[in-house]
């Protein structure tokens, strides 16, 4: 403040707040000012937040295992589609969706057979784990749920989907095993490369209700990898399903 040539009451004014509310912000180092106002502070005295509340900046920067969230959603519909498609199309050698049904993204993704047929040309690997629609875990799933497009009929949208992509080295479609299916059905695991956008599915709710996790890949053994590996373990002991099934069921 002497710096800028401001008195407390002078800076509270700049700042919408009282005299008395300034003088405590110098007199406790530990109080912190709501967001806004620490924001027109720092523009009223011509300096970074870092210097007048330095624990608040410590406090947003991510270690550990944290800094491998990106981005977390209270419902995996609030996650703009703009976010999937970009995973999508920057991904060059994995796509993986491990969703029971995964029948969201023909709806999410315009033209999406026409950009995985693009992705497969390109040499990058795509994978689509499902639940089997004639099992007994979707059979459960769909009373729970209780919704008119059924778990078993949005599974088998998406296999017609892919049978549009018909016969492709690089396209592989699995149904997960009776033993795996409980798991399966309570976590969607979906990588892009290094990235994923994981949901784990909380009682009743459907996907789209549930919440999700942006991740991005730091080490080894963090919270990516760990995702990863359970969707890559049911992947190892799937059913796969052949194009022209694809097209039939």
């Amino acid at each position: 403040m002497q710096s800028a040539g401001l008195t407390p009451r002078q800076l509270a004014a700049r700042v919408g707040v009282s005299g008395k509310t300034v003088e405590r912000w110098v007199a406790d180092a530990d109080l912190i000012p709501h967001a806004r106002n620490r924001e027109d502070a720092c523009k009223a005295l011509g300096v970074d937040e870092e210097m007048l509340w330095p624990k608040v900046v410590k406090d947003r920067i991510k270690t550990g295992g944290d800094r491998e969230i990106v981005r977390s959603y209270p419902y995996r519909s609030s996650c703009p589609s703009t976010v999937w498609g970009e995973l999508i199309a920057n991904a060059t050698g994995e796509l993986f969706f491990a969703g029971y049904t995964n029948y969201f993204l023909w709806l999410d993704q315009p033209a999406f057979v026409s950009t995985l047929r693009q992705k497969l040309d390109s040499g990058c690997r795509v994978r689509f784990l499902l639940g089997d629609p004639d099992g007994e875990v979707t059979r459960n799933r769909e009373i729970i749920e209780d919704v008119a497009l059924t778990v078993s009929t949005r599974i088998r949208i998406t296999l017609e989907h892919l049978g549009k992509l018909g016969s492709h080295e690089s396209l592989e479609t699995r149904f997960s095993t009776p033993d795996d299916a409980v798991n399966h059905v309570s976590l969607s695991v979906f990588r892009f490369d290094n990235e994923a956008l994981v949901t784990p599915h909380l009682a009743r709710m459907v996907g789209h209700d549930s919440p999700l996790l942006h991740l991005r890949r730091y080490d080894d053994g963090g919270m990516f990898a760990r995702f990863a590996e359970h969707a890559e373990e049911l992947w190892s002991r799937g059913v796969p399903v052949e194009p022209a099934l694809n097209r039939q069921r």
